[in-house]
């Protein structure tokens, strides 16, 4: 299949798919849309996380000691009562057995990513602050994508101050990593940036890129989903060819989302997955 084909299948999809795909620090060899924004859904957790570590060497933050673990945060929109999240609109009952104690920030960060949980990226977004997590995706090189809120700050959604996503600045801050952790670069030291590749590593929901690779394949992604939407952003690491970034957004009717936000696996799903299966095809010849 040529990238004229998956074009051509794409636009038979209803909504809009976005894509990115390309070696680490070249021009994408396919993109389309990739500079069209999408709601984030958990892909923003990224963001965050890369705010966490840059703090922690800051020595802003250490990232090994217990803070509080509390359910109930800042608005971002002034004036607003603080608000809540659901836990059965969460995917980790694991933080939620810690509230009313404490953890390591360390702890919640990776929570926050390999099981996307909405407390522990709250409350780390409460330690680390939104600007800082602005910073982060600036530094990374993205264009578009906000961070604006916390997950269920419903007042501040209301108010139209949400987080947005591109193909493209989701590839732009994993690739950095990526290519961070062999270098000096713009978001952590090489060692820093290790370590949040790693946590990208140990992701556990994996029905939509990792779908669509063979059985033991390395990739670091983050996933997101709600009614409506589904997306996949990564970096895949062949024994047999350079890595490259994979990412693929999509705001369809395909994305079921479950009937409280829990995750399923969808026609979104099986759609990412095969263009993960088509990319990983053609990993020998992209360019860079």
């Amino acid at each position: 299949m040529t990238w004229e084909d998956l074009d051509a299948h794409l636009d038979r999809v209803p909504g809009t798919v976005s894509a990115y795909v390309g070696r680490l620090g070249a021009p994408p060899t396919w993109s389309r849309q990739a500079d069209a924004t999408h709601y984030a859904a958990s892909t923003m957790k990224v963001a965050v996380l890369v705010a966490l570590h840059r703090a922690a060497e800051a020595g802003r933050l250490d990232l090994d000691q217990p803070i509080p673990v509390r359910n109930s945060f800042d608005s971002a929109l002034p004036g607003a009562p603080r608000f809540t999240n659901a836990q059965h609109y969460d995917n980790d009952d694991a933080v939620w057995a810690r509230v009313g104690g404490e953890a390591p920030l360390r702890w919640l960060a990776e929570r926050m990513i390999v099981r996307s949980s909405n407390l522990a990226t709250n409350i780390c977004i409460g330690q680390v602050g939104l600007p800082a997590v602005a910073e982060a995706w600036t530094l990374a090189g993205a264009r578009h994508s906000v961070t604006g809120r916390g997950i269920e700050d419903f007042a501040a959604r209301d108010a139209g101050i949400d987080n947005l996503v591109t193909a493209a600045d989701l590839a732009a801050v994993l690739g950095e990593l990526a290519l961070g952790a062999r270098r000096p670069g713009p978001l952590a030291s090489p060692a820093g940036c290790a370590a949040m590749l790693d946590v990208l590593f140990a992701q556990e929901h994996r029905e939509d890129l990792a779908a669509g690779l063979p059985e033991g394949t390395r990739i670091a992604h983050k996933n997101g989903w709600v009614r409506g939407i589904r997306h996949g952003a990564g970096v895949v690491f062949p024994s047999d060819a350079p890595p490259y970034a994979v990412v693929v957004c999509t705001t369809t009717d395909l994305a079921d989302g479950g009937p409280s936000g829990e995750e399923v696996e969808d026609d979104a799903c099986r759609l990412i997955a095969h263009v993960s299966a088509r990319v990983w095809a053609a990993r020998h010849d992209l360019a860079g």
